[in-house]
Protein backbone atom coordinates (compact mmCIF):
# COMPACT_ATOMS: atom_id res chain seq x y z
CA UNK A 1 0.00 0.00 0.00
CA UNK A 2 1.53 3.18 -0.97
CA UNK A 3 0.71 6.95 0.84
CA UNK A 4 0.49 9.94 -1.53
CA UNK A 5 1.55 13.55 -0.29
CA UNK A 6 0.18 16.42 -1.32
CA UNK A 7 1.38 19.60 -1.78
CA UNK A 8 0.37 22.36 0.70
CA UNK A 9 -2.10 24.98 -0.19
CA UNK A 10 -2.49 28.07 1.10
CA UNK A 11 -1.11 29.73 4.49
CA UNK A 12 0.00 28.64 7.71
CA UNK A 13 -1.10 30.00 10.76
CA UNK A 14 2.15 31.58 11.44
CA UNK A 15 3.12 32.93 8.01
CA UNK A 16 -0.98 34.39 8.28
CA UNK A 17 0.05 35.84 11.22
CA UNK A 18 3.54 37.32 10.12
CA UNK A 19 1.06 39.08 7.17
CA UNK A 20 -0.81 40.87 9.43
CA UNK A 21 1.99 41.80 11.76
CA UNK A 22 3.69 43.65 8.80
CA UNK A 23 0.17 45.13 7.40
CA UNK A 24 -0.26 46.93 10.48
CA UNK A 25 3.29 48.13 10.97
CA UNK A 26 2.54 49.28 7.30
CA UNK A 27 -0.60 50.77 8.45
CA UNK A 28 1.09 52.35 11.03
CA UNK A 29 3.81 54.15 9.23
CA UNK A 30 1.36 55.24 6.85
CA UNK A 31 -1.30 57.08 9.33
CA UNK A 32 1.89 57.89 10.75
CA UNK A 33 3.37 59.71 7.89
CA UNK A 34 0.12 61.22 6.91
CA UNK A 35 -0.45 63.01 10.77
CA UNK A 36 3.39 64.61 10.59
CA UNK A 37 2.45 65.63 7.01
CA UNK A 38 -1.23 66.98 8.21
CA UNK A 39 0.16 68.33 11.15
CA UNK A 40 3.49 70.12 9.21
CA UNK A 41 0.67 71.78 6.68
CA UNK A 42 -1.24 73.07 9.73
CA UNK A 43 1.82 74.25 11.09
CA UNK A 44 2.94 76.10 7.61
CA UNK A 45 -0.56 77.48 7.25
CA UNK A 46 -0.53 79.20 10.55
CA UNK A 47 3.36 80.51 10.34
CA UNK A 48 1.63 81.94 7.09
CA UNK A 49 -0.75 83.74 8.34
CA UNK A 50 1.05 84.87 11.28
CA UNK A 51 2.95 86.39 9.16
CA UNK A 52 0.59 88.33 6.72
CA UNK A 53 -1.38 89.55 10.65
CA UNK A 54 2.26 90.74 11.59
CA UNK A 55 3.41 92.57 8.77
CA UNK A 56 -0.01 94.35 7.96
CA UNK A 57 -0.14 94.93 11.61
CA UNK A 58 3.32 96.80 11.80
CA UNK A 59 2.85 98.39 8.78
CA UNK A 60 -0.08 100.30 9.72
CA UNK A 61 1.61 101.05 13.08
CA UNK A 62 4.46 102.18 11.55
CA UNK A 63 2.47 104.75 9.40
CA UNK A 64 0.83 106.72 11.64
CA UNK A 65 3.76 107.04 14.03
CA UNK A 66 5.51 108.08 10.90
CA UNK A 67 3.34 110.79 10.76
CA UNK A 68 3.19 112.00 14.43
CA UNK A 69 3.55 115.52 15.04
CA UNK A 70 2.82 116.84 11.53
CA UNK A 71 1.93 120.00 10.90
CA UNK A 72 0.52 122.16 8.03
CA UNK A 73 3.27 123.09 5.49
CA UNK A 74 6.49 122.93 7.93
CA UNK A 75 7.42 121.10 11.09
CA UNK A 76 10.17 123.59 11.95
CA UNK A 77 10.82 127.05 13.67
CA UNK A 78 13.79 127.82 12.09
CA UNK A 79 16.65 130.23 13.77
CA UNK A 80 18.91 127.31 14.42
CA UNK A 81 21.15 127.48 17.56
CA UNK A 82 23.97 125.87 18.91
CA UNK A 83 23.60 122.84 21.12
CA UNK A 84 25.65 122.31 24.03
CA UNK A 85 26.83 119.11 22.15
CA UNK A 86 27.81 121.32 19.44
CA UNK A 87 25.22 120.53 16.70
CA UNK A 88 22.76 123.09 15.58
CA UNK A 89 19.02 122.84 16.15
CA UNK A 90 16.03 124.63 14.86
CA UNK A 91 14.18 125.84 17.17
CA UNK A 92 10.82 123.85 17.65
CA UNK A 93 7.41 125.14 16.49
CA UNK A 94 3.92 124.98 17.84
CA UNK A 95 0.73 126.25 17.28
CA UNK A 96 -0.21 129.41 19.51
CA UNK A 97 -3.40 128.86 21.47
CA UNK A 98 -5.35 132.85 22.08
CA UNK A 99 -8.81 130.75 23.03
CA UNK A 100 -8.80 131.62 26.71
CA UNK A 101 -11.15 128.70 28.39
CA UNK A 102 -8.44 126.10 28.61
CA UNK A 103 -11.07 123.37 28.74
CA UNK A 104 -12.11 124.04 25.19
CA UNK A 105 -8.82 122.75 24.32
CA UNK A 106 -8.97 119.71 25.67
CA UNK A 107 -12.58 118.80 24.38
CA UNK A 108 -11.42 119.62 21.11
CA UNK A 109 -8.99 117.12 21.14
CA UNK A 110 -9.49 113.28 21.89
CA UNK A 111 -7.82 110.41 24.20
CA UNK A 112 -6.78 112.83 26.49
CA UNK A 113 -5.34 111.97 30.11
CA UNK A 114 -4.02 114.79 31.19
CA UNK A 115 -5.39 117.62 32.87
CA UNK A 116 -4.40 121.46 33.77
CA UNK A 117 -2.80 122.03 36.94
CA UNK A 118 0.22 120.02 38.37
CA UNK A 119 2.11 118.26 37.89
CA UNK A 120 0.96 119.21 34.36
CA UNK A 121 0.84 123.16 33.48
CA UNK A 122 -1.68 125.49 35.47
CA UNK A 123 -4.26 126.87 32.68
CA UNK A 124 -2.89 129.88 30.75
CA UNK A 125 -3.85 133.49 31.77
CA UNK A 126 -2.08 134.58 28.28
CA UNK A 127 -1.87 132.99 24.63
CA UNK A 128 0.52 130.15 24.82
CA UNK A 129 1.71 127.26 22.47
CA UNK A 130 0.49 124.01 22.25
CA UNK A 131 1.85 122.31 25.29
CA UNK A 132 4.11 119.53 24.48
CA UNK A 133 2.55 117.15 26.73
CA UNK A 134 -0.67 117.12 24.40
CA UNK A 135 1.79 116.09 20.83
CA UNK A 136 1.89 112.55 22.20
CA UNK A 137 1.64 109.90 24.58
CA UNK A 138 2.01 106.43 25.74
CA UNK A 139 1.62 104.05 28.09
CA UNK A 140 4.08 101.12 29.10
CA UNK A 141 1.43 98.36 30.65
CA UNK A 142 2.24 95.36 33.04
CA UNK A 143 0.45 92.56 34.57
CA UNK A 144 -0.94 94.86 36.88
CA UNK A 145 -1.25 98.08 36.24
CA UNK A 146 0.06 101.15 33.30
CA UNK A 147 3.09 104.01 33.92
CA UNK A 148 2.75 106.77 33.96
CA UNK A 149 -1.15 106.29 34.03
CA UNK A 150 -3.73 103.70 33.22
CA UNK A 151 -5.45 105.55 29.99
CA UNK A 152 -8.53 103.86 30.81
CA UNK A 153 -11.14 105.80 32.22
CA UNK A 154 -12.47 102.14 34.27
CA UNK A 155 -8.91 102.70 35.77
CA UNK A 156 -8.45 106.33 35.91
CA UNK A 157 -10.87 109.32 36.33
CA UNK A 158 -8.93 110.86 34.06
CA UNK A 159 -8.67 108.31 31.36
CA UNK A 160 -10.14 108.18 28.14
CA UNK A 161 -13.03 105.04 26.83
CA UNK A 162 -11.09 101.98 25.75
CA UNK A 163 -11.13 98.93 28.02
CA UNK A 164 -9.50 98.41 31.22
CA UNK A 165 -7.39 94.95 31.17
CA UNK A 166 -8.39 91.73 31.48
CA UNK A 167 -8.79 88.38 30.10
CA UNK A 168 -12.49 88.29 28.97
CA UNK A 169 -13.89 89.32 25.62
CA UNK A 170 -13.60 92.82 24.67
CA UNK A 171 -11.33 93.60 27.54
CA UNK A 172 -8.02 95.33 27.19
CA UNK A 173 -4.87 92.96 26.80
CA UNK A 174 -2.85 92.45 29.81
CA UNK A 175 0.52 93.63 29.69
CA UNK A 176 0.13 95.25 26.40
CA UNK A 177 0.81 99.16 26.23
CA UNK A 178 -0.84 101.83 24.52
CA UNK A 179 0.28 104.90 22.62
CA UNK A 180 -1.78 108.02 21.36
CA UNK A 181 -0.34 110.48 18.36
CA UNK A 182 -1.32 113.75 17.15
CA UNK A 183 -1.25 114.90 13.41
CA UNK A 184 -2.62 117.63 11.22
CA UNK A 185 -4.67 115.47 8.33
CA UNK A 186 -2.92 115.95 5.36
CA UNK A 187 -6.74 116.21 3.15
CA UNK A 188 -8.37 118.33 6.19
CA UNK A 189 -8.64 122.35 6.11
CA UNK A 190 -9.95 124.88 3.67
CA UNK A 191 -7.53 127.05 1.33
CA UNK A 192 -8.75 130.45 2.14
CA UNK A 193 -7.52 133.52 1.04
CA UNK A 194 -6.75 137.15 3.34
CA UNK A 195 -8.25 138.95 0.18
CA UNK A 196 -11.91 139.72 0.99
CA UNK A 197 -12.50 140.22 -2.44
CA UNK A 198 -10.99 136.50 -3.77
CA UNK A 199 -13.04 134.30 -5.36
CA UNK A 200 -13.48 131.01 -2.81
CA UNK A 201 -13.70 131.12 1.34
CA UNK A 202 -11.77 135.04 2.59
CA UNK A 203 -10.98 136.11 5.55
CA UNK A 204 -12.39 139.84 6.77
CA UNK A 205 -10.94 141.85 9.79
CA UNK A 206 -14.05 143.42 11.63
CA UNK A 207 -14.27 146.40 13.00
CA UNK A 208 -14.23 145.48 16.50
CA UNK A 209 -10.92 143.43 15.34
CA UNK A 210 -12.77 140.34 15.44
CA UNK A 211 -12.63 137.84 12.15
CA UNK A 212 -14.84 136.28 10.26
CA UNK A 213 -14.08 133.38 7.89
CA UNK A 214 -16.68 133.29 4.98
CA UNK A 215 -16.53 129.60 3.07
CA UNK A 216 -17.22 128.84 -0.29
CA UNK A 217 -20.14 126.74 0.02
CA UNK A 218 -18.91 124.74 -3.26
CA UNK A 219 -15.58 123.78 -1.38
CA UNK A 220 -16.75 123.60 2.28
CA UNK A 221 -19.69 120.65 3.70
CA UNK A 222 -20.69 122.07 7.88
CA UNK A 223 -20.09 118.82 9.63
CA UNK A 224 -22.73 117.13 11.58
CA UNK A 225 -20.43 117.86 14.91
CA UNK A 226 -18.46 121.29 14.25
CA UNK A 227 -16.28 121.93 17.65
CA UNK A 228 -16.10 125.35 18.65
CA UNK A 229 -12.01 126.15 18.02
CA UNK A 230 -10.74 127.07 14.49
CA UNK A 231 -7.02 126.84 13.77
CA UNK A 232 -5.53 129.17 10.61
CA UNK A 233 -2.16 127.99 9.17
CA UNK A 234 -0.26 129.15 6.52
CA UNK A 235 3.67 127.38 6.13
CA UNK A 236 5.33 130.45 9.03
CA UNK A 237 2.53 129.78 11.76
CA UNK A 238 -0.80 128.31 13.65
CA UNK A 239 -3.46 129.80 15.35
CA UNK A 240 -6.06 128.11 17.30
CA UNK A 241 -8.72 130.64 18.22
CA UNK A 242 -12.05 129.99 19.23
CA UNK A 243 -15.23 130.61 16.43
CA UNK A 244 -19.03 130.86 16.62
CA UNK A 245 -21.09 129.92 13.85
CA UNK A 246 -20.40 126.52 13.90
CA UNK A 247 -22.57 124.55 11.16
CA UNK A 248 -22.46 127.75 8.86
CA UNK A 249 -20.77 129.26 6.43
CA UNK A 250 -19.44 131.87 8.18
CA UNK A 251 -17.57 131.52 11.38
CA UNK A 252 -16.33 134.53 13.71
CA UNK A 253 -13.83 134.60 15.91
CA UNK A 254 -15.51 135.39 19.04
CA UNK A 255 -14.81 137.27 22.76
CA UNK A 256 -13.32 133.72 24.11
CA UNK A 257 -9.58 134.57 22.63
CA UNK A 258 -6.70 136.24 24.96
CA UNK A 259 -6.09 138.59 21.59
CA UNK A 260 -7.74 138.20 18.15
CA UNK A 261 -6.05 135.71 15.53
CA UNK A 262 -3.42 138.03 13.24
CA UNK A 263 -4.37 138.12 9.48
CA UNK A 264 -1.66 138.74 7.50
CA UNK A 265 -1.23 139.87 3.43
CA UNK A 266 2.07 137.72 3.40
CA UNK A 267 0.40 134.36 4.35
CA UNK A 268 1.72 131.64 2.37
CA UNK A 269 -1.12 129.19 1.21
CA UNK A 270 -3.10 130.15 4.11
CA UNK A 271 -5.44 127.27 5.40
CA UNK A 272 -8.43 127.06 8.16
CA UNK A 273 -9.06 123.80 10.08
CA UNK A 274 -11.62 122.72 12.47
CA UNK A 275 -9.02 121.42 15.71
CA UNK A 276 -11.55 118.79 16.90
CA UNK A 277 -11.84 117.07 13.14
CA UNK A 278 -8.45 117.69 11.73
CA UNK A 279 -5.92 117.97 14.34
CA UNK A 280 -5.98 113.54 14.26
CA UNK A 281 -5.81 111.25 17.53
CA UNK A 282 -5.32 108.31 16.87
CA UNK A 283 -4.84 105.62 19.55
CA UNK A 284 -3.37 102.17 19.39
CA UNK A 285 -4.34 99.30 21.84
CA UNK A 286 -4.63 95.29 22.31
CA UNK A 287 -8.08 94.08 22.92
CA UNK A 288 -9.56 90.60 23.82
CA UNK A 289 -11.52 88.82 20.73
CA UNK A 290 -12.97 85.54 20.23
CA UNK A 291 -10.70 83.21 18.20
CA UNK A 292 -13.72 82.04 16.15
CA UNK A 293 -12.88 78.01 16.78
CA UNK A 294 -16.18 77.74 18.95
CA UNK A 295 -14.58 76.33 22.11
CA UNK A 296 -14.07 79.53 23.57
CA UNK A 297 -10.29 80.64 23.25
CA UNK A 298 -9.23 83.90 22.60
CA UNK A 299 -6.30 85.89 21.08
CA UNK A 300 -5.64 89.73 20.85
CA UNK A 301 -6.99 91.98 18.22
CA UNK A 302 -4.94 95.15 17.11
CA UNK A 303 -7.52 98.13 17.23
CA UNK A 304 -6.83 101.57 15.85
CA UNK A 305 -9.11 104.16 17.50
CA UNK A 306 -9.34 107.53 15.50
CA UNK A 307 -10.41 111.25 17.14
CA UNK A 308 -12.11 109.33 20.21
CA UNK A 309 -13.46 106.34 17.95
CA UNK A 310 -16.69 108.12 16.44
CA UNK A 311 -18.50 107.23 19.83
CA UNK A 312 -16.86 104.72 21.16
CA UNK A 313 -16.59 102.34 17.64
CA UNK A 314 -12.58 101.68 16.80
CA UNK A 315 -11.29 100.12 14.05
CA UNK A 316 -9.85 96.17 14.34
CA UNK A 317 -6.67 96.11 12.21
CA UNK A 318 -5.20 92.64 12.56
CA UNK A 319 -6.12 89.63 15.12
CA UNK A 320 -3.34 87.35 17.29
CA UNK A 321 -1.12 90.40 18.18
CA UNK A 322 -0.64 89.64 21.88
CA UNK A 323 2.14 91.92 22.71
CA UNK A 324 2.65 95.48 22.31
CA UNK A 325 5.40 97.65 23.63
CA UNK A 326 7.11 100.80 22.46
CA UNK A 327 10.48 102.40 23.56
CA UNK A 328 11.54 106.13 22.61
CA UNK A 329 14.06 107.79 21.19
CA UNK A 330 13.98 111.35 22.65
CA UNK A 331 16.11 114.18 21.47
CA UNK A 332 17.24 116.52 24.86
CA UNK A 333 18.03 120.24 24.74
CA UNK A 334 21.72 119.83 24.72
CA UNK A 335 21.09 118.03 21.08
CA UNK A 336 21.82 113.51 22.34
CA UNK A 337 18.91 110.98 22.00
CA UNK A 338 18.56 108.97 24.96
CA UNK A 339 16.30 106.00 24.60
CA UNK A 340 13.47 105.95 27.79
CA UNK A 341 10.21 104.40 28.89
CA UNK A 342 6.85 106.43 28.73
CA UNK A 343 7.19 107.10 32.16
CA UNK A 344 10.90 108.76 31.81
CA UNK A 345 9.69 110.49 28.56
CA UNK A 346 6.52 112.09 30.85
CA UNK A 347 8.68 112.80 33.71
CA UNK A 348 10.93 115.38 32.18
CA UNK A 349 10.86 118.85 32.66
CA UNK A 350 12.12 122.27 31.08
CA UNK A 351 15.79 121.62 31.32
CA UNK A 352 15.52 118.53 29.16
CA UNK A 353 13.84 120.25 26.29
CA UNK A 354 13.90 122.34 23.77
CA UNK A 355 12.71 125.93 24.07
CA UNK A 356 9.34 126.74 23.06
CA UNK A 357 8.06 129.88 20.87
CA UNK A 358 5.71 130.88 24.34
CA UNK A 359 5.92 128.89 26.74
CA UNK A 360 3.13 129.07 29.53
CA UNK A 361 4.48 130.80 32.68
CA UNK A 362 4.83 129.48 36.26
CA UNK A 363 5.78 125.44 35.68
CA UNK A 364 8.63 123.35 34.36
CA UNK A 365 7.03 122.02 31.64
CA UNK A 366 6.60 118.54 32.86
CA UNK A 367 6.02 116.09 30.09
CA UNK A 368 7.79 118.38 27.28
CA UNK A 369 10.03 115.36 25.45
CA UNK A 370 7.00 114.31 24.68
CA UNK A 371 7.08 116.50 21.58
CA UNK A 372 11.02 115.98 21.62
CA UNK A 373 10.19 112.00 20.43
CA UNK A 374 12.83 111.92 17.33
CA UNK A 375 12.01 107.26 16.68
CA UNK A 376 10.00 105.26 18.71
CA UNK A 377 10.79 100.95 18.75
CA UNK A 378 8.06 99.30 18.09
CA UNK A 379 7.91 95.78 19.44
CA UNK A 380 4.98 93.20 18.49
CA UNK A 381 4.07 89.69 19.83
CA UNK A 382 1.70 87.52 16.87
CA UNK A 383 0.68 84.02 17.44
CA UNK A 384 -1.82 81.76 14.91
CA UNK A 385 -4.69 82.50 17.16
CA UNK A 386 -6.12 79.10 17.30
CA UNK A 387 -4.05 76.15 19.52
CA UNK A 388 -2.08 73.05 17.54
CA UNK A 389 -1.55 70.57 19.86
CA UNK A 390 0.88 68.95 17.55
CA UNK A 391 3.71 71.53 18.32
CA UNK A 392 6.96 70.62 19.85
CA UNK A 393 8.79 72.37 22.49
CA UNK A 394 11.12 73.57 20.58
CA UNK A 395 7.98 74.95 17.67
CA UNK A 396 6.67 76.70 20.47
CA UNK A 397 9.43 78.56 22.16
CA UNK A 398 10.30 82.40 20.94
CA UNK A 399 11.97 85.13 21.73
CA UNK A 400 10.45 88.74 22.85
CA UNK A 401 12.84 91.50 22.80
CA UNK A 402 10.79 93.71 25.37
CA UNK A 403 11.38 90.73 27.94
CA UNK A 404 15.64 91.14 27.73
CA UNK A 405 14.97 88.08 26.14
CA UNK A 406 17.49 87.28 22.78
CA UNK A 407 17.31 83.38 22.46
CA UNK A 408 14.24 81.06 22.21
CA UNK A 409 12.50 80.37 25.56
CA UNK A 410 9.48 78.67 26.50
CA UNK A 411 5.80 80.74 26.36
CA UNK A 412 6.08 80.24 30.70
CA UNK A 413 9.74 80.88 30.89
CA UNK A 414 10.24 83.19 34.35
CA UNK A 415 11.94 86.23 32.97
CA UNK A 416 8.90 87.12 30.50
CA UNK A 417 7.05 90.47 31.78
CA UNK A 418 3.77 88.61 30.85
CA UNK A 419 2.98 85.09 29.96
CA UNK A 420 0.30 84.12 27.67
CA UNK A 421 -1.75 82.10 30.56
CA UNK A 422 -1.70 85.40 32.63
CA UNK A 423 -3.32 87.11 29.69
CA UNK A 424 -5.70 84.12 29.14
CA UNK A 425 -4.48 82.58 26.26
CA UNK A 426 -3.44 79.32 24.74
CA UNK A 427 0.15 78.41 25.05
CA UNK A 428 0.20 75.33 22.45
CA UNK A 429 0.54 78.03 19.02
CA UNK A 430 2.97 79.80 17.28
CA UNK A 431 4.66 82.42 18.12
CA UNK A 432 7.27 85.29 16.13
CA UNK A 433 8.29 88.49 17.23
CA UNK A 434 7.80 91.63 14.56
CA UNK A 435 10.26 94.76 15.29
CA UNK A 436 10.36 98.09 13.71
CA UNK A 437 12.31 101.29 14.29
CA UNK A 438 10.24 104.47 13.26
CA UNK A 439 11.71 108.02 12.30
CA UNK A 440 9.59 110.73 13.54
CA UNK A 441 10.54 113.05 10.40
CA UNK A 442 8.27 115.73 11.88
CA UNK A 443 10.02 116.24 14.85
CA UNK A 444 13.33 118.31 12.90
CA UNK A 445 14.97 120.31 15.22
Amino acid sequence: MSIRLHRQRGLSLVELMIAVVLGLVVSAGIVTLFTASNNSDLARAQLERLQEEGRFAITQITNDLAMSGAQYCVGTGGNAYASAAGTYLDRLRAPTVYASNPDALMAALNDVTTSWNAPYPPAPAAPYSLPSFLAMRGYDCSINDCTPVDPSIKQNLNGFGIPGMGVKVDDRVVGASVITVRYVDPAGGLAISTDENAVGSTLIRNADGTVTAKLDPSSYKPAAKDFPLAMLADCSGAQIFAVSGQGSFQLVSTGDNFVQPTISPNMVAPKLFDLGRDLTTVTYFLKVVDNGDGMGHTTGALVRRVNGGDGGASEEIARGIERLDFRYGVQLADGTVRHYSAEQVDNSSAADCPTMPLPIHGNDDHGCLWRSVSFIEVDLLVDGQRPLYSLTPNELAYSYATDGMTTLAPPSASQRKVTPLQQGFPVPMLRREFTAVVALRNFNP
